[in-house]
């Protein structure tokens, strides 16, 4: 199991328990993920960090001074 944070913009988009997709961005020398369609978005993470499961369960929406957060559990 292995979880990863998105930050969100706005709240209500997903809920605990939803079953979400990701798309994978390349960049020159990262990866990043997005939640679709356009939910959240991930940081950035290295080649041998790749998320290998293209589908996740969110964990938890969480809310703090800096905007919302959603927790999702990948099985890999």
């Amino acid at each position: 199991m292995r979880t990863v944070e998105f930050k969100m913009e706005r709240p209500g988009l997903v809920s605990a328990g939803d079953v979400v997709n990701i798309i994978e961005r390349e960049g020159t020398s990262s990866y990043s993920y997005i939640i679709d369609p356009a939910v959240a978005m991930s940081g950035c993470f290295a080649a041998r960090d790749r998320i290998k499961s293209p589908t996740g369960v969110v964990r938890e929406v969480r809310e703090n001074s800096r905007g919302f957060y959603v927790v999702v559990d990948f099985d890999e």
